[in-house]
């Protein structure tokens, strides 16, 4: 799939914001779709398809969080990618938490909005499966095997510290919530504290510099991402 047969839908109540968007991800060559509130963005899904959703929290009337819901809770399965504001770490947890995607902070580039589409994308249309082996820069890891290895050289992990680093492979280039990764190593909300010492475990095995990662960023406030393929 080409840009070119991408729509995006944009949902975003400031013109300007809408117009930068329309002009910077049209040159791009993306088709925009454009909605000023919850209400429009609804009539506008129900006549045509976009292949992606950018959201702004803070619409007025139905709020980003409820329109979000409402859409995960009737089945819409397209990728949603949340526009906010720096201050609201707590609004962006919750929106990962019903179902977006990814999210870019506002004031934005151009081009680190235009990496979260494509990842977003990506994830969407690729084979269901994860792929036996993953690579991204020196680090290797073998998902068969259950191999993990730096420059060739294998690195052993604990159970916890390999299941955290499985979970960032599968959904490699996405930010993940710290309740997400807690749930899915550990089965329940557990304090969010025990992930923080296995990441830094992890990072102190896999990063040659673990205070200045490569590969296991933090999103501050909202969780981690794992470094893309190259």
């Amino acid at each position: 799939m080409t840009n070119l047969d991408v729509r995006i839908l944009v949902v975003d109540d400031e013109p300007p914001i809408r117009k930068l968007l329309r002009v910077g991800l049209g040159s791009q060559g993306y088709a925009i779709s454009e909605a000023p509130n919850a209400k429009a963005a609804i009539e506008l899904m129900e006549t045509e398809r976009p292949d992606l959703i950018l959201l702004d929290l803070g619409l007025p009337g139905m709020g980003g969080h409820e329109l979000l819901r409402k859409w995960r809770d009737d089945g819409m399965d397209v990728p949603v990618v949340i526009l906010s504001s720096r201050t609201d770490e707590t609004g962006i947890v919750s929106a990962l938490e019903l179902g977006a995607d990814d999210y870019v902070i506002k004031p934005f580039g151009m081009n680190e909005l235009v990496a979260r589409i494509r990842v977003a994308l990506r994830h969407k249309f690729q084979q269901q499966g994860e792929k036996p082996v993953f690579h991204t820069g020196d680090l290797t890891i073998d998902l068969v095997k259950r191999i993990v290895t730096i420059e060739g050289r294998e690195i052993k992990l604990s159970p916890k510290e390999y299941d955290i680093l499985r979970i960032l492979v599968q959904h490699a280039g996405k930010v993940l919530t710290h309740q997400f990764l807690l749930r899915q190593v550990w089965g329940d909300s557990t304090d969010v504290q025990y992930l923080r010492v296995y990441v830094r475990q992890l990072r102190q095995k896999i990063e040659k510099t673990p205070d200045q990662p490569r590969y296991i960023t933090t999103e501050t406030g909202v969780g981690y991402r794992l470094r893309e393929v190259d």
